[in-house]
């Protein structure tokens, strides 16, 4: 049996919790989603934050999630479910999924310490999960209201304050500051929420379930899906030339 819920003939528990009795019209869907996963309802500052970080990673403008679920609708107008799904497979560590590999980092971290596992990412050659963005630069906006969200809400916790030390860290191994993007304050704030590295980046995907539906209700009134493929076609035949 689950410990998560069960339904009986005249009623649904929830951790515990009747659903028609006790959650419905009295938590909010982000405190009933923290509950859902962690088994207890969040603390006013543990909501906030948890609120904030969806609202933080909901919306990019068009990038590949987002164009990848308009295709999907263009293709085949009936299949919204379809075309979110499309949008969520492109969840990954370059985009939208890169929290959960941030999450393995501080808890990396936490054990070794910050510069010991930066300068084990440089001397391999490789990227720093959480560092780097194409579009902010020098700081990623979304980041750094959110590190400021936590001290004021006291939610900041031993990982929000070794996301300060990798930034530290980053520019001097890396002789020059990087942005700190908006995945490491995401995993860090979830870290301290309780939430195990495994299931951080439940929360972008949530978020972003929600601004995908926004692009495909408005794929449903302005269609750019097939333009979008379209430009694809350009851009590859002016590569050939």
């Amino acid at each position: 049996m689950t410990r998560i819920s069960r339904a009986y003939p005249d009623r649904v528990v929830v951790r515990g919790r009747d659903l028609a009795g006790e959650l419905i019209g009295h938590v909010s869907f982000t405190a009933y989603f923290h509950l859902l996963v962690t088994g207890h309802e969040p603390s006013d500052d543990e909501l906030a934050l948890l609120d904030a970080l969806l609202v933080a990673i909901a919306e990019h403008g068009l990038m590949p999630s987002n164009v990848a679920a308009r295709m999907t609708l263009a293709a085949d107008p009936q299949a919204l479910n379809g075309a979110v799904a499309a949008g969520i497979l492109g969840a990954g560590s370059v985009i939208l999924g890169a929290s959960e590999e941030c999450a393995r980092l501080l808890v990396a971290a936490r054990g070794r310490g910050a510069e010991a596992v930066v300068r084990e990412l440089h001397d391999a050659g490789a990227k720093v999960p959480g560092f780097g963005h194409p579009l902010h630069r020098p700081l990623d906006p979304r980041a750094e209201r959110i590190l400021e969200l936590a001290g004021e809400r006291g939610v900041a916790g031993a990982y929000v304050a070794l996301a300060q030390e990798l930034r530290d860290a980053v520019a001097a191994v890396y002789d020059r500051p990087l942005t700190l993007n908006v995945a490491l304050p995401i995993a860090a704030v979830l870290l301290d929420l309780g939430y195990p590295p495994g299931i951080v980046n439940a929360v972008p995907i949530l978020a972003r379930t929600a601004g995908l539906l926004a692009h495909l209700a408005e794929e449903q009134e302005e269609p750019i899906g097939f333009l979008l493929a379209a430009k694809a076609e350009e851009a590859l035949e002016r590569d050939d030339d």
